[in-house]
């Protein structure tokens, strides 16, 4: 019986992979391609079924007590997901180092490492919630994502393809109880995002990004020079040449304009780069990009439609509510929002700031 219901899974697994293959129309100007999901499913991988079967927590699981060759990670500017904390960790298999890779500041991975993320929700009786945890996992043939979703008794979280909405209440600014439809990704959505050209890679794991302290790994010392001196990383630059990313809602760190491009980057460029799955926009949202109309000032999309809003151009320097890329962040209708995947709510303060960086922009 088991065997069967294995069998039918799988082929209604498949099926939706189809379907989300299948040729889309879309008015939006930025249509992402979609990746099957069949190639991932037909792996042979060491996958697990549950969370706690890798190891990489102390027990209880949900305290996210890391074991040994677990090491959290922080980022500057994240990526937002519904106002969703995050930890980060990464697992390096035993004589294994992270590498720089000086064309692209980013890092290299050996076969057997795994960037794990877990998302969680303060709640209202002073615990956390864990939602879920996705993993990278470095095969032979390159990065694979999979999901895990957490149980009511967070005592663990078990293996999920297809995705899932999850209500959750959850506390914000410690006062004011909030509301979400949290969405899983599934693994299709998974893909899109990581989408690298043909490759699935990291995304957030550049030079600029961890450039910072971390005090959960050392509270007086940068967590690259924590990876430097523990050997855990080569071919680091010397600590002068290390870029930094601006913390996108810290004044001190950068200004208005710096840190919008650091907000777009961590929200926007994954897919609006030279490489990502909206490369053919030609909107390019990476934070070293200089050029204006690849940034979208004055560049008008490459379809016209309902994603559009009826608007002329991705920025107009000076009047953000004319601002296509302003518009499609302020929706919460999935045929015209931006991001595409991993929100429901409108990151208020994100809008705030990509306002003012509009409004500051000279206009011709």
């Amino acid at each position: 019986m088991m065997k069967v219901s294995i069998n039918v899974l799988y082929i209604l697994l498949l099926l939706l992979g189809a379907c989300l293959d299948a040729p889309k129309v879309t008015n939006a100007p930025t249509a992402k391609r979609v990746v099957p999901i069949q190639p991932l499913l037909s792996q042979k991988t060491n996958e697990k079924q549950k969370l706690s079967e890798y190891g990489f927590f102390e027990a209880p699981l949900s305290d996210l007590i890391p074991n040994p060759r677990v090491y959290s990670y922080e980022v500057n500017t994240p990526l937002f997901s519904d106002y969703a904390s995050k930890k980060r960790f990464l697992y390096l298999p035993d004589a294994t180092q992270m590498e720089f890779s000086p064309t692209a500041s980013t890092l290299h991975f050996e076969k057997g490492s795994v960037l794990i993320k877990n998302f969680y929700y303060p709640t209202s009786d002073g615990q956390e919630r864990i939602i879920e945890t996705r993993l990278l996992i470095k095969e032979k043939e390159g990065w694979k994502p999979l999901n895990y979703i957490w149980n009511e008794e967070q005592s663990d979280a078990s293996l999920n393809y297809i995705g899932a909405d999850i209500e959750v209440e959850w506390i914000k600014n410690e006062t004011h109880i909030q509301k979400v439809n949290y969405s899983v990704p599934n693994l299709n959505q998974c893909k899109n995002c990581h989408i690298s050209d043909s490759d699935i890679t990291p995304i957030g794991l550049s030079i600029a990004q961890l450039n910072r302290k971390n005090p959960l790994l050392s509270v007086d010392k940068n967590q690259l020079a924590f990876f430097q001196e523990a050997k855990l990383i080569k071919n680091l630059p010397k600590k002068n040449n290390w870029s930094k990313l601006p913390v996108w809602n810290n004044p001190l760190t950068g200004s208005v304009e710096e840190r919008a491009k650091a907000y777009l980057d961590a929200n926007c460029a994954y897919c609006h780069s030279p490489k990502g799955s909206a490369k053919n926009s030609g909107l390019h949202l990476n934070y070293t990009e200089i050029n204006t109309r690849s940034r979208g000032i004055y560049k008008p999309p490459v379809a016209a439609g309902k994603g559009s809003g009826d608007l002329v151009y991705d920025i107009v320097p000076g009047d953000p509510e004319h601002s296509i890329l302003l518009y499609r962040m302020k929706s919460k209708d999935p045929s015209i929002q931006m991001p595409e995947l991993g929100r429901s709510l409108v990151h208020e303060e994100g809008i705030a700031l990509i306002s003012e960086y509009i409004q500051n922009l000279q206009k011709k």
